[in-house]
């Protein structure tokens, strides 16, 4: 299976939407709360090439994108193979 990172609040619906398809997926995943910590945030723009909202996903230490990339990946049938899914 792939190392996947999710930077995420507790209180942001697309994370909420993120951690709820990675359940439907029959993944695991890191999740890092960026709440309150301007640390982790610049941690995870710096990762996120400048990306600052929430959520930002990491799968294999590649940046995917926020939860709509990730979604968008998942109908087209891409998000699987990434995550080391057979189809």
């Amino acid at each position: 299976m792939a190392e996947i990172e999710l930077y995420a609040t507790q209180t942001c619906d697309y994370c909420a939407d993120a951690r709820a398809l990675f359940k439907k997926k029959g993944v695991t995943y890191k999740e890092i709360d960026v709440t309150g910590s301007k640390e982790l945030r610049k941690e995870m723009t710096k990762r996120a090439n400048g990306g600052d909202t929430v959520p930002q996903i990491f799968i294999d230490g590649k940046h995917i994108g926020g939860y709509d990339d990730m979604r968008a990946m998942d109908k087209k049938g891409l998000l699987d193979s990434l995550l080391g899914k057979t189809a």
